[in-house]
């Protein structure tokens, strides 16, 4: 049996590191990442095959994650293997580097002879983060190799990144889970806050109804038929707003891309052209703050739509000793005049709409720990006033 010396050059080992993914990705950009990284060192080693496995949740077995080189037969076979599995299961084990020449455990797997046939050796480097091993990666020989320390060590810090790659897509996974359990509350509390406190007074009603309808009290009746059907307007205003706060989400490249988003359709469907005026360069706002301030915008932006019939509308953002200061502001009838919702809605014989939006930009605006003004412009018009305080100082920033 020949044996094949492994000496990766410099050169060669910057090569593979750099094309170890160290950020977080989605499964399918690191399984690709992966698949790339094992092109690069089993090139560079001689193998004819390489594999990467994570340990599954449960920690009892390692699963293939991506591969280079095996038979598909191999490839079925290898898909889910017990962590204990000889060398293998050493690595899985311990931040090690393992050589595996029997492999006469991996060939029952259902390896059909490729272990002990084409391929005499593998080597098996575990993928370590902070201490805890997340799976191992492998390389295939025709033959035995010998590892010299210094390749050793290549190959140890390879198994690192990679570790730390995937402790990066747990983190990801877990932080996407969040944001659908979190996702999920909000629509709970919006159907709560908009829609659930109006059927139950609907419903208050209803038997108040039915009981002047028995006495042939028609003004009572009126009353409270019009106290429902106004209830179940709003229902369906709201709920509309709901079903289209959750079909519109957050631009993933962040709050600024979102506004101009809007703003550059705006006009197409209101026929009100609208502007963004912009003094900040950094906001240095949270994920979760820009998502509430977006929503607040966008509900002041709806409310413009609706009722302001005004021509031209603007998003300006400034930075005050107060804090970060949004304000939506359009020249069109102001709060005093009925806007055009409310014009519809008499001609229609049906009540006005309640200011259910106004009162979900305050319970948002609540959540920021920030605060919101309503009212009048001086030149007419109306302007909606977000005002993050800006967070006190620490003491590192006094230092400074």
């Amino acid at each position: 049996m020949s044996t094949l010396t492994v000496n990766p050059s410099l050169d060669g080992a910057a090569a593979i590191l750099g094309v170890v993914p160290s950020g977080t990705s989605g499964d399918d950009d690191l399984e690709l990442l992966l698949e790339r990284f094992l092109v690069s060192i089993a090139a560079l080693a001689g193998a004819q095959a390489g594999a990467v496995r994570v340990l599954t949740d449960d920690g009892l077995h390692m699963r293939l994650v991506a591969q280079q080189g095996l038979p598909p037969h191999v490839q079925e076979a290898e898909q889910l293997v017990d962590r204990g599995c000889g060398m293998c299961g050493t690595a899985g084990g311990a931040d090690g580097l393992g050589w595996v020449d029997d492999l006469r455990s991996c060939d029952r797997q259902g390896g059909g002879h490729y272990f002990g046939g084409q391929c005499k050796g593998v080597l098996a480097i575990s993928l370590v983060h902070a201490d805890q091993v997340l799976g191992i990666y492998n390389l295939f020989f025709e033959s035995r190799v010998q590892i010299p320390p210094a390749t050793q060590t290549i190959l140890r810090l390879i198994g690192q990144l990679l570790g730390l790659s995937l402790h990066n897509a747990r983190i990801e996974r877990e932080r996407l889970r969040v944001t659908v359990m979190k996702e999920r509350q909000e629509m709970v509390n919006e159907v709560h806050d908009s829609i659930a406190q109006t059927l139950a007074y609907a419903r208050m009603r209803l038997p108040l109804l039915n009981d002047a309808m028995l006495a042939h009290d028609d003004t009572r009746a009126i009353k409270y038929f019009s106290d429902v059907k106004q209830a179940v307007g709003e229902v369906h205003d709201n709920l509309r707003e709901v079903m289209t706060y959750f079909r519109t989400r957050m631009d993933p490249l962040g709050l600024l891309h979102a506004l101009q988003g809007i703003a550059d359709g705006f006009y197409g469907r209101n026929g009100i052209a609208l502007e963004i005026r912009n003094t900040v360069r950094h906001l240095n706002l949270s994920d979760a703050q820009e998502v509430q301030v977006f929503f607040i915008v966008q509900e002041a932006l709806a409310n413009i739509a609706k009722h302001s019939m005004a021509r031209h509308a603007a998003i300006i953002i400034n930075k005050t000793p107060a804090g970060l200061e949004f304000v939506v502001e359009d020249d069109g009838l102001g709060m005093a005049a009925p806007g055009v919702s409310t014009i519809v809605t008499s001609a229609k014989e049906l009540a006005a709409p309640t200011h259910f939006g106004l009162e979900i930009m305050q319970s948002r605006a609540q959540r920021l720990g920030a605060s919101l003004e309503v009212g009048d412009n001086a030149g007419g018009g109306t302007h909606v006033r977000l005002l993050l305080p800006t967070p006190p100082a620490t003491t590192a920033e006094h230092t400074q």
